[in-house]
């Protein structure tokens, strides 16, 4: 058994890795309009859909940590989407990943990017070697335990 197996803890090298194929994933989401972004339009969506979900991204900084509402709701996805075979993340950059994703589609309010759902994707999520390492990422994760994992997005 390796260290990383008895930790439970996943290689620097793995994280980043993994951190470069989300990024490549929210940017072909964006692209191809298969992602949904903001708490209450992901509950819409998984209420409807949760068949053509393939991942979601929970993201929250230090500060949004001591919101009780936020992480109940939280709670509740996490919940669904583990009965759902979704796979999850959780994001802890939430200034990169505002980057990466760009401002909201109403003027003058930020975007909720608390949550993030990833649909299917073209190519298909099998095809896609960006998704599969991120959906292999996840379920290494569940493997050890670690049913919601932490990723960094990278800096530009």
């Amino acid at each position: 058994m390796t260290l990383e197996e008895l930790t439970g803890e996943h290689s620097m090298g793995k994280m980043d890795t993994v951190g470069n194929a989300l990024q490549e994933v929210l940017n072909k989401a964006k692209h191809q309009r298969t992602i949904t972004i903001g708490v209450y339009e992901a509950a819409k969506l998984l209420n409807v859909d949760p068949d053509n979900v393939v991942l979601c991204l929970l993201a929250a900084d230090e500060t949004d940590d001591q919101d009780v509402a936020l992480q109940i709701h939280f709670t509740l996805i996490q919940a669904f989407c583990c009965e759902n075979d979704i796979n999850i993340l959780r994001v802890s950059n939430v200034s990169r990943l505002a980057e990466i994703l760009g401002t909201s589609d109403k003027p003058g309010e930020p975007a909720d990017l608390h949550c993030i759902l990833i649909s299917s994707l073209h190519p298909p999520p099998c095809k896609d070697t960006a998704m599969q390492e991120v959906i292999c990422f996840c379920k290494e994760s569940r493997y050890l335990d670690q049913w919601v994992p932490v990723i960094n997005l990278p800096e530009r």
